[in-house]
């Protein structure tokens, strides 16, 4: 793999996976969850994702390897925990894909009205023309990484200009300060809308685009500080950007608007719902930027999550889930298998699940993968003590466990009927473990540094069904059920952290990876891991 992307190529990828199709859509549905108190629920999801990130900015200056979810959990707690986390977070990054390409076909219907029966499902047709530029992602991944990230570069300033002239023209135009008390006051459906407006409403799933930096870590330069800066920056940028168009688009609404209540606000337009605010306060020069912004937001969060997920496939690989020719590099250093085999399973989405579905598993399925940070972070505090560190988690313990319980509570907040789909993915992959180990295609696996995977995933199900959201039973009010989530997460931190590798597996599967490293760069150690200086 060729070491190529610098600070701000690495930012501005993660710009460009939070600002996907989410900008346009994620005030409505945070609005139509929480009302005026979307806002909150943007500062709650920004705190969430920044303290997650926390713990991959330490990891990623110690360990930047490609595929990073998918292959962090390897050296901290062995081969089970990073084929279900990389599991997971395939299925996620897979639904990414098909996310941004459908809606790069539900911006164009009005220019092609073949693509969808009913305003709502692809036709045969439409089906067709989604896998085919899908396709044209692949092919532009396969060009190499200089291509790529000079071509995302170009395409984020757009996304980052558009979205920011967009919250002020509306801003500047009309302003109603009544919307954020009238219509059943500031937060109308209290503490639990708020909160499901994180989960369901939008905000996770924008915000969880920083994720594409931790996959790109092996690729790039200096990434002891330019991926932990890199994540700290993306992050603070799109939050800024996302409060205030949330702000924008509550004072912008018209009393017929709102006359159904906040959980009834629907718009009609094609390009949803800030297009239908920006021509109602007369600011029609701007719907027509919308119409190319569009396009184009989900046009490059497309391009990052499919080059993205190859990496991960990649690394699934490198653990054993996956075939091995799945690590095979082409002359350029990308990984062309795993792109071939990613495209096939993104296309089958098309035709396996509704899109609002889709999205629903693409939020959880990623948080869930993103656990193994926080108890990663403090494993390799005692594995690797004497590696030096760009950036430092403060009181790791502590602030690991808060995020640990924070990804927890968004797993909880998105709901019954969503871990019902999860329940199903993660089946499907512990199917294919068995199938691969049967196969003797495994070695010998670390089921005692999985003891806590199991009462944690049958935990969270169980709460779950007893909470308030997504269709669960209610037996569990909100308020107390946080406290019971906070409970459980923090004793399964615990056991998760005494259940790390020991010393001795971990230097050995450190010497692989480094005998990795030089069939990929060569003897000359200029292997991510070498640069970091690790010793072991």
């Amino acid at each position: 793999m060729q070491r190529s992307i610098g600070l701000l190529s690495l930012t501005f990828i993660a710009i460009s996976g939070i600002l996907g199709s989410g900008w346009l859509f994620a005030p409505l549905l945070a609005a139509k969850a929480a009302g005026p108190s979307a806002l909150i629920a943007w500062i709650i999801g920004g705190f969430a994702m920044l303290l997650l990130a926390a713990t991959f900015a330490e990891i990623a200056s110690i360990l930047p390897v490609a595929g990073g979810i998918g292959r962090v959990p390897m050296f901290s707690h062995g081969s089970v925990v990073s084929m279900a986390m990389g599991w997971t977070a395939w299925v996620g990054y897979s639904t990414t894909a098909t996310i941004e390409v459908e809606a790069i076909l539900r911006y164009s219907a009005g220019l092609a009205p073949w693509l969808y029966a009913d305003g709502h499902d692809l036709t045969v047709w439409g089906r067709v023309t989604a896998c085919l530029l899908l396709l044209f992602f692949v092919v532009l991944n396969a060009f190499g990484v200089r291509l790529f990230a000079r071509l995302n570069t170009g395409l984020t300033w757009i996304k980052i200009i558009v979205p920011a002239l967009l919250a002020l023209v509306i801003l500047s135009a009309e302003f109603r300060y009544a919307n954020f008390s009238a219509y059943g006051g500031f937060a109308p459906e209290g503490l639990k809308g708020i909160l499901a407006a994180v989960s369901s409403g939008g905000v996770i799933f924008a915000l969880i685009g920083f994720r594409h930096i931790i996959d790109m870590a092996g690729e790039a330069r200096n990434p002891q500080v330019n991926v932990p800066l890199a994540l700290v920056l993306s992050l603070v940028v799109c939050v800024a950007i996302y409060a205030g168009l949330q702000i924008a688009f509550v004072g912008a609404l018209s009393e017929k608007e709102l006359a159904d209540g906040w959980a009834g606000l629907h718009f009609s337009s094609e390009l949803g719902p800030m297009a239908a605010i920006t021509t109602a306060v007369g600011a029609l020069w701007l719907v027509s930027i919308l119409n190319i912004s569009a396009r184009i937001s989900s046009f490059a969060s497309a391009l990052v999550s499919v080059g993205s997920n190859a990496r991960l496939g990649m690394a699934m690989a490198q653990n054993g889930l996956f075939p091995k020719f799945m690590q095979h590099l082409s002359d350029r250093g990308v990984p062309m298998f795993a792109l071939f085999i990613n495209f096939l399973a993104s296309a089958a989405f098309f035709f396996a699940l509704p899109f609002r579905e889709v999205i629903a598993l693409n939020t959880v399925s990623i948080v869930l993968s993103f656990i193994v940070g926080p108890i990663a972070v403090v494993a390799f505090r005692s594995l690797l003590s004497d590696t030096k560190r760009a950036f430092k988690l403060p009181y790791v313990h502590v602030t690991a466990c808060a995020a640990f319980i924070v990804a927890t509570l968004i797993i909880y907040w998105s709901g019954w009927h969503t871990m019902l789909h999860l329940s199903i993915c993660i089946a499907v992959g512990l199917l294919l473990l068995m199938y691969r180990k049967l196969r003797g295609k495994l070695e010998e696996l670390d089921w005692r540094e999985a003891a806590w995977l199991v009462p944690y995933l049958a935990g969270i199900v169980g709460l779950s069904y007893a909470g308030s959201f997504g269709g669960g039973s209610g037996m569990m009010p909100v308020g107390p059920d946080m406290l019971v989530i906070a409970a459980f997460a923090t004793a399964i931190f615990v056991l998760a952290v005494r259940s790390s590798l020991s010393q001795e597996k971990f230097d050995h599967y450190m010497a692989e990876e480094k005998a990795d490293e030089i069939d990929e760069y060569g003897a000359d150690g200029g292997g991510p891991i070498e640069t970091t200086g690790v010793q072991r």
